[in-house]
């Protein structure tokens, strides 16, 4: 009679208010802008002929357009978190769309590329174990960015200025600059020989590192709003300076000999004084205290 209603509520929440997904558009256009660069970059693979022509010579084109659409998905993973951060918003959305982004991009794509350049042709009594190293370093980078996912869920587990294990774009940075090297020293060649086998070893390396527990830093400071001194700023400037004057002959190193200073990072960065670190990692405490931001969920 006078008493509360006994019938159900039609939203099912009682009077509290409804949870809304939220989306926000730049940072997962960025992310959608690398699950497209991964898409790309298989379907170049899958399209390439790898049979050299008559003059011996193997049309390697397509393999660096997806390598080039690999190193590109680096970039817009790179920045997706950035700009998530710099305008101040986060999302459970945002993390888990990026996760699968990154398991095409940064998975997928490079396995894929490497089992069929290098794998296919270093084992060809024995194909299994091309697809066993390949799927490896899929299994391994799907198992890391879960654990990401999980432990950035737990309160003071991830998304904080430290990644437990070798972060999947960096290890298919490294794969896919190294790869682009191999075959811009080998294009004339019938096939990459003996590079192959340092090329199947660094998939496996790769591998077992992004399931490790060795830290590295995520560089989450280090972006628009940074600070830094006058003369980082003008070093840098000539850095990017020389790379687009001299792309052509500066890049296929530079790229590759980037990615392996990052990989052996994390191996010595706690064994140098903590002056030298800060100055590395640009003081990443500074950033905390203005909040972790959206890039928390953001591998």
């Amino acid at each position: 009679m006078g008493g509360p209603s006994n019938q159900p509520n039609p939203s099912g929440s009682g009077d509290a208010p409804e949870a809304k997904l939220r989306i926000y558009f730049l940072p997962n256009l960025l992310t959608a802008g690398n699950l497209f660069c991964g898409f790309v970059a298989l379907t170049k693979i899958v399209e390439a002929n790898l049979t050299p022509d008559a003059s011996g010579i193997v049309n390697w084109m397509p393999i660096k357009l997806a390598l080039g659409f690999i190193l590109l998905a680096c970039i817009f993973d790179l920045f997706d978190g950035r700009v998530a951060r710099m305008i101040g918003v986060e999302s459970p959305f945002g993390r888990e769309f990026d996760s699968l982004a990154d398991v095409v991009s940064f998975g997928v794509a490079p396995a894929f590329l490497v089992h069929r350049v290098v794998l296919a042709d270093l084992f060809p009594d024995h194909t299994q174990i091309g697809w066993l190293i390949a799927s490896a370093y899929l299994l391994c980078g799907a198992f890391r960015l879960a654990r990401f996912n999980c432990l950035a869920t737990m309160s003071g587990g991830g998304g904080g200025k430290e990644f437990l294990g070798f972060p999947i774009p960096a290890a298919a940075g490294l794969v896919s600059s190294l790869t682009l090297l191999v075959i811009q020293m080998n294009e004339k060649e019938r096939s990459l020989g003996n590079w192959n086998y340092m090329l199947g070893a660094v998939l496996v390396m790769l591998s077992v590192m992004m399931v490790s527990t060795v830290k590295y830093p995520s560089f989450k400071s280090l972006g628009l709003r940074s600070r830094s001194t006058f003369l980082k700023t003008m070093l840098g400037a000539l850095v990017v300076g020389s790379l687009v004057i001299f792309r052509e002959k500066l890049l296929f190193y530079v790229l590759p000999a980037t990615f392996t200073l990052y990989l052996l990072w994390g191996f010595v960065r706690t064994r140098v004084s903590r002056k030298l670190r800060d100055d590395v990692e640009e003081d990443q405490d500074e950033d905390e205290d203005e909040g972790t931001g959206p890039t928390a969920g953001r591998p």
